[in-house]
């Protein structure tokens, strides 16, 4: 299946409510997540997850990090599909957040996962993932994240770009870790101190630059992204941080990528941004 018909492909976004009198109310246990922590959209919800302190609350299945099924999907998840949609016409993919009463899937919808995750199982857990009044903020910062670096970085890695295209890329990628870098000037993350969604979102993107978009950089472009040292030093902080340090798949994400990735590996693939907890040599990020 192409990239287009997959997109076409709707995933499922019915909500957890409220309270009883919705269709899935936020009942203790009835729910279940399915994960592959190697693909950024379920390792943001697997860290918040664990942030929230919901390993009681609701189940989380770990599925391995390279899909077994045709067209990125997973053979484990086929009968909730199938389940919620006969003859489904997409992958059986993950994120998958699925009601373990009926059978069926929830959602399959990352973002509405975290806000019901956060909104409607971790109200109680103490943790302030989405202080009052920093909305707007978060959503801009997450914004960013995916524009000037996720974006960015898949542009200036595309071997089939030309030299302008390339560099014009590169260019918004540091413009936009620069400015990620000034942020944390003086401050433990990003909105002050206290850890927020928006720090789950930028730590994600960074685990992905070095060990993804990496591949395909030369070493100069690499060289330059090293250039932030509070930025990778506090990327490696959160590694180690016990509800990020669990769900960080150094293999599983490179198994993942190398099995799907049909772009050129360049020079850059060779230097390591960041000595992530448990690995050793490269050239870290820390200056």
């Amino acid at each position: 299946m192409s990239a287009t018909s997959q997109k076409a492909v709707p995933s499922f976004r019915s909500r957890i409510g409220r309270d009883a009198r919705s269709g899935y109310p936020p009942v203790p246990r009835r729910y279940r997540l399915h994960l592959a922590p190697s693909c950024p959209r379920c390792l943001r919800i697997a860290v918040t997850h664990s942030l929230l302190g919901l390993e009681d609350v609701l189940p989380l299945t770990v599925l391995p990090a390279v899909p077994d099924a045709p067209h990125g999907g997973y053979e484990a998840l086929r009968r909730l599909y199938g389940a919620t949609s006969h003859q489904y016409p997409g992958p059986a993919a993950a994120p998958v957040l699925s009601d373990d009463w009926t059978g069926r899937i929830v959602s399959s919808h990352s973002p509405d996962i975290l806000h019901d995750l956060t909104r409607r199982f971790g109200a109680d857990s103490g943790a302030r993932l989405h202080p009052d009044g920093a909305e707007q903020e978060i959503e801009a910062l997450a914004l960013l994240c995916e524009q000037d670096v996720d974006a960015a970085a898949q542009r200036a890695g595309d071997s089939r770009a030309d030299g302008p295209a390339r560099e014009a890329a590169l260019a918004t990628l540091a413009a936009g870790l620069g400015a990620l870098e000034r942020r944390l000037a003086g401050t433990e993350y990003l909105l002050g101190d206290e850890l927020t969604a928006a720090d789950v979102r930028l730590w994600v993107t960074l685990v992905q630059l070095d060990t993804v978009h990496r591949w395909h950089l030369d070493a100069a472009a690499v060289y330059r992204i090293t250039d932030h040292p509070r930025l990778w030093s506090y990327a490696r902080r959160l590694a180690a941080h016990p509800a990020f340090a669990p769900h960080l798949d150094l293999d599983g994400i490179a198994r993942r990528h190398h099995a799907h990735c049909q772009g050129k590996e360049a020079a850059g693939a060779a230097i390591r941004i960041v000595d992530w907890p448990g690995t050793s040599g490269g050239r870290s990020g820390r200056n």
